[in-house]
């Protein structure tokens, strides 16, 4: 089990048809080999699971990977749960590029996001190259 850095973009809709790349979230959470996320391992790393939001290309927000009491995850920027953006069945998507995930955004609509990058994560990985250089689909 290792944390991987997640990258997703908006995913093609009726209000952009080609997706939008300047729309998109970075987050760390621990995944197994196959991309899917570990629940157990949050618990030991969950300090570490951090999200960046994005919009129109600049950084917007930063938070954690949280849970709910019930088990269900989502991204928190400030304590309170009126920031709150849950990102649908977490804990059962598989974080692969190609792959999609729904989260429902601050404004309260459900959008669907495109995983586009995945690398492996490590603090000293990130003192050496703050840009996160996952592989992309494009």
């Amino acid at each position: 089990m290792s944390l991987k850095s997640v990258i997703l973009e908006l995913a093609r809709n009726s209000q952009a048809p080609h997706g939008d790349r300047d729309w998109r979230y970075e987050f760390r959470a621990p995944l197994d080999e196959r991309g899917y996320f570990d629940p157990k391992a949050w618990d030991d790393f969950k300090e570490l699971c951090t999200v960046r939001r994005f919009q129109n290309g600049a950084l917007a927000e930063t938070g954690l990977l949280c849970r709910t009491a019930g088990g269900r995850f989502f991204f928190s920027y400030r304590p309170g749960f009126e920031d709150d953006e849950p990102v649908f069945r977490f804990a059962d998507h598989r974080f692969a590029p190609g792959e999609y995930v729904t989260i429902t955004e601050h404004d309260g609509v459900a959008r669907t996001f495109r995983v586009v990058g995945v690398n492996h994560w490590s603090p000293r990985a990130e003192a050496r190259s703050p840009a996160p250089g996952a592989t992309r689909l494009h």
